[in-house]
């Protein structure tokens, strides 16, 4: 028996694809039984099974749930909840893998798969194994069991447990994702006053996309922030892997300026320490870790890739544009959206007591949003390629950490292949807008001397 995935289902760093086309059930028992092979040639057998909120996502994880125990894995279902509930069930409950049935922030009519093996991320060669593996039938064979083990009430105790902050006036937008149910719970626990936003778990999220890096699906937040006089907002994807937030006046904390809040109290704890960002992130932020003590180091973008790199230099937080915070600290080393809310009120409480003056002692800097343009798999790397061959011949300086970040005195712009979409991903900032317009200028003009027009696409 053998099963061949639809091409663009198996991902850089997940399985994802539309329900129904790029990913059927027959897909999910394949998934599971791949990963369960991979978990038992690497020594386990012990797998805990957890689910978003989209209507599809039951089914597929029973799905999975077959495929792993014809793998000879014992599985754990640790119920519906955020992807950090699965992470943290692996760790609490002693498990040798895991896998987390979720969609993230993509449409209701998609879904997918997030997998972790023993501590450590799983992604990138690993996913392409599992594509070889069902490819070519070469799977274990066994009757593992399958038992029920809620894991919710532990997980937010953990998320409480050792609270460093005090009371604040906070909205939550769960975004009818998986952090509800969660959040509804935490917030009994937590000092403060808090007014919550769309907790019921519905897959098809009536009132807003659940992507907080979209400044649009905010207003809610920023509607309640204002009206309710509120300290600040937060709010989640629909696994509840990433943070957005807003300050007291609705004003939006991006990634980078809200790892730069968190990254203060642990440096004060742990001065010297490695806090990791990925190139995207503003100038701005590695200046600001430098100049509390830290040693900034610019990364690759992608939580597997952050993760594993969290790991090989012990940098105790780190994160991306995206909203994927990474707590090592106090945490086990993963992406945590809700943990990431109680350290920002922890950080705010030491910092201050406020998040819009913390915001206002930002640096002013200008940005582009993150640009996408069309480019085929086989060209976006060589584009790249080129660019940076230029660029080297004029002497720029330019970080090639992933891609071509190029410095300039008073700015710098980005051009990177997608690891997960035929697109380059672009942006820019700079000091003014007069500066930002030139370095923009440069970036199209590199662009079409390899032949790309210099046209955004959408997400």
């Amino acid at each position: 028996m053998t099963h061949q995935f639809h091409p663009t289902a198996l991902r850089e760093y997940d399985i994802r694809g539309i329900v129904g086309d790029s990913l059927t059930e027959a897909d999910a028992r394949a998934v599971g039984r791949s990963f369960g092979t991979a978990v038992r040639r690497a020594g386990g057998n012990r797998v805990c099974l957890g689910r978003d909120g989209r209507d599809s996502s039951p089914a597929l994880a029973g799905a999975v749930a077959q495929g792993l125990m014809a793998a000879g894995c014992d599985v754990v279902d640790v119920g519906m909840g955020p992807t950090p509930m699965l992470y943290y069930s692996v760790f609490a409950l002693g498990a040798d893998a895991g896998l987390m049935v979720t969609g993230s922030h993509n449409p209701p009519n998609w879904n997918g798969a997030k997998m972790m093996l023993k501590s450590r991320p799983f992604f990138g060669a690993d996913i392409r194994a599992l594509g070889d593996m069902a490819a070519a039938g070469d799977w274990e064979t066994g009757q593992g069991v399958m038992s029920s083990h809620p894991i919710m009430d532990d997980y937010v105790a953990a998320l409480a447990a050792d609270f460093r902050g005090r009371a604040f006036t906070i909205a939550w937008d769960c975004g009818n994702g998986v952090a509800g149910p969660v959040v509804e719970r935490l917030t009994k626990i937590l000092p403060g006053t808090h007014h919550l936003l769309f907790t019921e778990v519905d897959g098809r999220f009536p009132n807003h996309h659940p992507d907080p890096t979209v400044e649009a699906n905010l207003a809610d937040l920023k509607r309640t922030v204002i009206e309710k006089g509120c300290d600040f907002g937060v709010a989640f994807d629909g696994d509840a892997d990433r943070i957005g937030a807003v300050d007291g006046q609705g004003r939006v904390v991006w990634g980078d300026q809200l790892l730069g809040i968190l990254a203060e109290p642990v440096l004060k704890e742990l001065p010297g320490s490695p806090i990791i960002a990925d190139v995207k992130a503003s100038q701005a932020l590695f200046d600001r870790i430098a100049e509390l003590g830290g040693k900034p180091e610019m990364w690759k973008t992608g939580h597997s890739l952050i993760k594993a790199r969290m790991k090989d230099v012990g940098a105790p937080i780190a994160g991306e544009m995206s909203g994927h915070i990474f707590f090592a600290h106090r945490w086990h080393g993963v992406d945590d959206g809700i943990l990431g809310a109680v350290r920002l009120i922890e950080a705010v409480a030491l910092l201050g007591g406020s998040l819009t003056a913390l915001k206002d002692a930002m640096p002013a800097m200008v940005n582009t949003p993150e640009m996408r343009f069309q480019s085929s798999e086989e060209r976006k790397f060589a584009i790249v390629a080129e660019v940076l061959a230029r660029l080297k011949a004029e002497g720029a300086s330019v970080n090639e950490t992933d891609g071509a970040r190029v410095m300039r005195a008073d700015g710098w712009w980005l051009l990177r292949a997608s690891n997960t979409q035929d697109v380059l991903v672009a942006r820019a900032e700079a000091r003014d807008a007069a500066a930002l317009a030139r370095l923009q200028a440069e970036l199209d003009a590199q662009l079409a001397l390899s032949g790309v027009k210099a046209v955004a696409v959408g997400h």
